[in-house]
């Protein structure tokens, strides 16, 4: 045993970056560093000196951006046939699966309203004023949002090409779900294709991660652009979105997630124990991925079936980012907001409703790759005609952003396959008490 310790230590150290190689988290928080100096020192610029730097960090900032939207389509489409029609056989999974979605749906509404009523209370983007034409964003702001008749005939787009062109989500959403159920219901004929699916996806997680290493001179860039646009006061106005955000989830893990683990008995010391390992590691490599494998094993020896857990776990990793879903509420109507302070075009509680119940269809295509919320917030920006350059600010400290928001995805996921396991009438108390509860000596090595 104490070998065994050793070897592990030192394979735990072989492995320890070392300082002057930094994880991805810590270069986009050098990043933002650099850029807020960068940008405090163009602020002190002279007019024309000022607007030929600024014109090549937007450049920087802008390819970011196009290379995430360019992510948009594939990633929602594949991740979403892959999720439904990889079930195989929806009969066999029709119960487990109807109780899971309705968990899910439950759940996720209540994470946007939570975070709009944080949000509207708080009012992080009041008084933030953005960078880029004004003309332009005004422009944008008076697109009227769609009525009920319009919007529920937009959700089936007429060309899929023209809906994945225009990165209408929506729209690529709709489509999906429709595809995955023909996938299932081809049988042997849609096994290629489910195949491809999820090669896909694979590959646009590839993608991702070759896109985000590019994220701290993006962060730096966008950064850079609005401290030298607006000086540093901006970060005050940054600063009280962070915290609105850890706020919001603060007080959605207290009382939505306490109602749950009240209502559906779920042993809290237990539950506690066994999800803080992966919840740690999510919160400090901001990847729900990373924590998967750890919260499998978790989950089962807490006393949930693997059946249970094996469904449950990768359909949350679509359908139930509640941290995200939270987050988008969040970030969507901070943006609002500092879009009415530029503009004086005012975006009601009506519209952000609207955009609410938008976003509950649309963040169900959010993949398990960090920071990738960011995808669907920009394509909920762009279907209500909101600026991107908030988006572009939010990148700024999206790092601190991420770390939560995937950790209380990862407690959510963690969460629904006990209450679904209990709904089934098959979570194993005896198991639970046994190896996390006041009866175990220590938790058991997973």
């Amino acid at each position: 045993m104490v070998k065994d310790r050793a070897m592990a230590f030192s394979s735990a150290s072989a492995t320890r970056r070392p300082w002057y190689r930094p994880s991805l988290t810590g270069q986009i928080l050098i990043g933002l560093a650099v850029g807020c100096l960068v940008g405090w020192w163009m602020n002190r610029l002279p007019t024309g000196s000022q607007a030929r730097w600024d014109d090549w960090l937007t450049l920087l900032r802008d390819i970011f951006l196009h290379l995430i939207k360019a992510m948009i389509a594939p990633l929602v489409f594949a991740s979403i046939v892959q999720g439904i029609a990889g079930t195989g056989d929806i009969k066999k999974v029709g119960r487990i699966g109807a109780k899971a979605l309705l968990y899910f749906e439950v759940v996720t509404t209540a994470a946007l309203v939570v975070g709009l009523s944080v949000v509207n209370f708080i009012g992080p983007g009041v008084g933030v004023k953005l960078a880029g034409n004004a003309a332009a964003l005004g422009s944008a702001a008076q697109i009227k949002p769609l009525t009920l008749s319009e919007t529920i005939l937009h959700v089936f787009p007429s060309s899929f090409i023209d809906a994945m062109a225009r990165n209408d989500v929506l729209q690529i959403v709709a489509f999906s779900v429709i595809f995955a159920a023909a996938v299932i219901a081809a049988g042997e004929a849609g096994r290629p294709v489910l195949a491809f699916c999820e090669s896909l996806t694979q590959a646009m997680f590839k993608f991702a991660g070759i896109i985000m290493k590019f994220a701290p001179i993006g962060v730096g860039a966008a950064i850079a652009v609005t401290v030298g646009h607006q000086g540093l006061g901006v970060l005050l106005n940054l600063g009280k979105l962070v915290l609105t955000l850890y706020l919001a989830l603060v007080i959605f893990v207290v009382v939505v997630f306490g109602l749950v683990i009240w209502i559906a008995k779920v042993p809290l010391r237990a539950f506690v124990r066994a999800v803080r390992e992966p919840f740690t590691l999510a919160f400090a490599t901001a990847n729900s991925e990373a924590a998967l494998p750890d919260a499998f094993a978790r989950m089962e020896k807490l006393g949930v079936p693997r059946g249970i857990v094996g469904f449950v776990l990768p359909a949350g990793y679509t359908f139930n980012l509640d941290g995200s879903t939270l987050h988008l509420a969040v970030a969507s109507v901070f943006v609002a907001q500092a879009a009415e302070s530029t503009t004086g075009i005012h975006f009601g509680i009506g519209q952000q409703v609207t955009m609410m119940l938008t976003l509950m269809l649309t963040s169900k295509g959010v993949a398990a790759v960090p920071r990738a919320s960011l995808v669907v917030l920009i394509a909920a920006l762009q279907s209500f005609g909101l600026p991107l350059e908030g988006a572009a600010m939010i990148l700024g400290v999206d790092a601190l952003l991420d770390m939560a928001r995937t950790s209380v995805n990862v407690l959510g996921n963690c969460l629904a396959s006990v209450v679904v396991a209990r709904w089934e009438g098959e979570f194993d108390d005896a198991k639970a008490e046994a190896n996390f509860g006041k009866s175990a000596r220590h938790e058991p090595a997973v």
